[in-house]
């Protein structure tokens, strides 16, 4: 099992070293005013099967309802209302950049109060509001739950979450975001991971394929270009030659450890320092079996529990002390790593030890 995950784990690394080189920009970054805008509304799924809200735990469902029914002329004043097919939720969205009023985005359903299940239910007109608290699109539809729930007088067995759910296309924008995209002299692009070296060679890529000076580093996240400069006449042209220029991406030695799943991930920069290791585990064995002893028929006496307990220590046969010689490369490092016969929850822990003594040449990121 240890050489089948040695195995895969340096596949998945030279797969990774394979496939390195230029990427474009677009993967990059992300371009000054071309962004999208959170939105969120508060409303009512109806229809369910009898898993909404309890009114009791959830009296805002009762509230809202009693609005949204009088909106409609419906007068319910003093009325009780004891449904199970109603659950309060809120609805969120994504308004992408130049979205344009009649289209239509996803929203996502995700119930507050106490209710079992949103499957099968619907989302009554519900508002989405932005941060500045206009409304910009208006949600409506089936809810598609993402699991599933089964339940029976003594037991129930539910599968995924069922009290959240989308609604593809199921909100249509409203208002527009009141951007002039097409009036910028000068356009910024904000690295996703600022680097200086990326910036620098971004800043020579595009100046190239232009053959003239026209975009500026500004810091290690932020690349200035001049639209005006690129004589294409427009900004959304400029991103459009831009954009899909290639450009080697620089990256710090990262490593990513996943406690959880034992999931190890390196960059292909990372490099470690000669070190010795060593490495075992102690497995501590308790056991009670208490005896009961009885006196012999017709004589006195009584019952008494002798306590009796059998406590061992196992040492498993570990590397012993082992030396890792210093890596120039990433398969380099693990091979010298996987030649200790470590399982991955075991590397963890030696690659944490490596780095406490200033061995291993990488930021250390634990999940």
């Amino acid at each position: 099992m240890r050489s089948l995950t040695r195995l895969v784990l340096l596949g998945l690394i030279l797969a990774t070293q394979a496939v390195s080189g230029p990427v474009r920009i677009k993967d990059l970054v992300e371009f000054d005013g071309v962004r999208g805008n959170d939105l969120v509304g508060y409303g009512l799924v109806v229809g369910l099967n009898g898993t909404g809200d309890g009114i009791r735990n959830a009296p805002f469902t009762e509230e809202i309802m009693s609005n949204m029914l009088e909106r409609l002329g419906v007068n319910v004043t003093g009325e009780q209302f004891r449904p199970k097919n109603v659950a309060a939720v809120f609805v969120t969205a994504t308004l992408p950049p130049f979205s344009r009023s009649g289209g239509r985005i996803d929203v996502t359903v995700s119930a507050i109060g106490d209710a079992k299940s949103l499957l099968g239910g619907t989302l009554v007109m519900t508002p989405l509001t932005a941060a500045d608290g206009q409304i910009y699109a208006v949600g409506q539809g089936t809810v598609i739950a993402g699991g599933a729930q089964a339940e029976g007088d003594a037991a129930s067995v539910v599968t995924g979450v069922p009290t959240a759910g989308t609604i593809p296309a199921g909100a249509r924008v409203e208002r527009e975001i009141d951007f002039d995209f097409g009036s910028l002299d000068r356009l910024r692009l904000a690295l996703r991971n600022p680097d200086f070296t990326t910036a620098g060679r971004i800043e020579t890529a595009i100046n190239s394929a232009f053959g003239r000076t026209v975009a500026r580093m500004l810091d290690s996240g932020t690349v200035e270009f001049d639209v005006l400069a690129t004589r294409l006449g427009s900004p959304a042209r400029a991103v459009g030659r831009i954009e899909n220029i290639r450009v080697e991406p620089e990256r710090k030695a990262r490593v990513v450890v996943d406690q959880r799943s034992g999931t190890i991930v390196m960059g292909d920069d990372v490099r470690i320092s000669k070190v010795a290791v060593s490495q075992g585990n102690l497995t501590l064995r308790i056991e009670e079996t208490p005896m009961a002893v009885q006196p012999n028929p017709f004589a006195p006496g009584e019952t008494v529990v002798l306590p009796r307990t059998t406590a061992q220590i196992e040492e498993e046969p570990g590397i012993g002390l082992a030396e890792v010689d210093g890596g120039t490369s990433l398969a380099e490092v693990v091979a010298g790593l996987n030649a200790l016969g470590v399982a991955p929850r075991d590397l963890i822990d030696i690659l944490k030890s490596i780095k406490a003594a200033g061995a291993l040449h990488a930021e250390f990121i634990v999940n």
